[in-house]
């Protein structure tokens, strides 16, 4: 399965027509997100939206409460699926910790994605038998490479495909588009591919400079049109139809960076009403890292304000009963845990979540 030998022209007027209008809106997500001071915060907040979506296209559902309530740091999940979304968002960051100091994005980097998404060292499939089936009949859809030999020279030339930008000079979209179906394709993981290609989609913009943070929402849209996704996918193992596929990626980019510009708008129009509220009560009260805690998480206690703001616990007690007294977090004792809830960001999440195509 070389790559380059067997794609067709993707400069066609329908790709180029698509890939400006998606690399229009990614670069108006990219200023939007620079209004943000503390673009981290976004990261926290947002990946693990994406995380949400990206697992439940591998049917691991989970609430925003339970994803919330549970903390990756201290090692505390409410359920197996809500580890499962949090080792998600620390897979992303690992990966864009990665790029943030190399610029590269090497099979190294992915197989250290995957093992922090699946806990595990299996690193490449060493085993013959791997075969992707019909959930519903049992029938084999695709039989992806068998032999590590096969799989490590596969994922080599994507690694020089992804890395060496006189390699192949496309539009970076296509590119990514391309990335995404060769690694599906090629499947080099024993469990995680899918989650794993669609980290490997976001961080590959990040290295592009096309985003700063990782903070596109693709995996909703592919939830959302999960047939097509897959139906496609496969079209071009069988026909070499790149030109749906390629287009099917551009749209879900354009159309998820318009919503997530929305969703940032929202946030900081409520970051700033927040900002406004906590001055006008208390010009005491208010600080940089004391927004930074609300906005990062909608749950948050005194154990994190002792972190974020290096206060005495006292201190974060005080703090958080008077944000209490004037509505901005909402008490809620959960098992032995007092949990204050940023219940407007909770509800704009939520909202955002099950909108729809918000554009």
């Amino acid at each position: 399965m070389k790559l380059l030998d067997e794609l067709p022209n993707l400069e066609t007027v329908a790709i180029l027509k698509a890939s400006l209008l998606a690399n229009k809106a990614l670069a108006e997500l990219k200023g939007v997100a620079a209004t943000i001071p503390n673009q981290q915060m976004l990261l926290s907040t947002l990946s693990l939206q994406e995380a949400q979506s990206s697992s439940e296209i591998e049917n691991i559902v989970t609430t925003h409460d339970e994803i919330y309530q549970s903390n990756y740091q201290n090692n505390y999940f409410t359920s197996i699926n809500s580890k499962e979304v949090h080792n998600y968002a620390a897979a992303m960051r690992v990966g864009f910790d990665v790029i943030k100091k190399t610029g590269l994005l090497t099979s190294n980097t992915i197989v250290e994605i995957q093992q922090t998404l699946e806990e595990n060292s299996a690193g490449f499939r060493t085993q013959v038998g791997t075969q992707l089936k019909n959930a519903r009949t049992g029938e084999v859809i695709y039989t992806p490479p068998q032999s590590v030999d096969d799989i490590q020279i596969l994922m080599s030339d994507l690694e020089r495909f992804v890395n060496d930008e006189y390699y192949c000079e496309i539009d970076d979209l296509v590119k990514m588009a391309i990335i995404h179906h060769q690694f599906e394709s090629i499947h080099p993981f024993y469990d995680g591919n899918g989650r794993t290609g669609r980290i490997i989609n976001i961080l590959y913009l990040v290295k592009q400079e096309l985003l700063t943070v990782p903070i596109l929402y693709l995996s909703r849209y592919i939830n959302d049109h999960k047939q097509d996704y897959y139906r496609l996918l496969q079209a071009v193992r069988d026909t070499n139809s790149w030109q749906e596929w390629v287009l099917f990626i551009l749209k879900g980019v354009e159309i998820t960076a318009k919503q997530t510009q929305v969703l940032i708008a929202e946030i900081k129009s409520l970051m700033d009403a927040y900002k406004i509220k906590i001055k006008d009560y208390n010009a005491n009260l208010y600080s940089h890292e004391l927004i930074n805690n609300l906005f990062k998480h909608p749950y948050t206690k005194a154990e994190f304000l002792v972190q974020d703001l290096q206060v005495h616990r006292n201190t974060a007690n005080r703090y958080l009963k008077q944000l209490t007294e004037i509505n901005l977090l909402v008490k809620q004792k959960i098992g032995k845990e007092n949990y204050y809830i940023n219940h407007q960001l909770f509800d704009l999440l939520q909202l955002s979540y099950h909108a729809g195509d918000r554009v």
